[in-house]
């Protein structure tokens, strides 16, 4: 995939023209062409995504949490096991920068798979880019909403 840009160490495959990103797609390695996918048919709804490659995956880049902040929901997407990967470490990373943003992370869950081809075993675990743009459209805060203060700014 070829970067429109640069953060930190992060290729930015993909950003919005004119208009505030709603959503930060995390694209881990090959997951890339379904994140872009992904952003396009949530274009179609009205709905802006930054795409970016991390290059590597742990430590999370510094950039990642500051990037985070100017989103109102960040999704990770890799085709790893969810526990203990790049989402929970991303996850870490905002958390550690006081990044108070909505996060959804996609990989594959804890269990065993029955054995399919690739395509067919992402499919069966959602990891496509329709059903990816589907759960993200349904969990982008509205626009204007303020995240939950935490007890110690209460």
């Amino acid at each position: 995939m070829p970067a429109v840009g640069r953060t930190g160490g992060m290729d930015v495959l993909h950003r919005p023209d004119g208009v505030e990103p709603d959503v930060l797609l995390v694209a881990v390695g090959v997951m890339a062409p379904v994140c872009l996918r992904a952003a396009g048919l949530l274009a179609e709804r009205g709905i802006s995504c930054t795409v970016v490659d991390p290059r590597w995956v742990k430590p999370v880049d510094e950039a990642l949490a500051p990037l985070a902040a100017t989103h109102r929901l960040v999704a990770v997407v890799e085709d790893n096991c969810r526990s203990g990967g790049v989402g929970s470490a991303v996850g870490q990373a905002l958390r550690d920068a006081d990044v108070d943003v909505p996060l959804r992370t996609f990989g594959i869950p804890e269990q065993f798979l029955p054995h399919a081809k690739r395509g067919e075993v992402l499919a069966d675990i959602g990891l496509t880019p329709v059903e990816i743009a589907g759960r993200i459209s349904d969990a982008v805060p509205p626009a204007g909403a303020v995240p939950a203060r935490k007890e110690s700014e209460a």
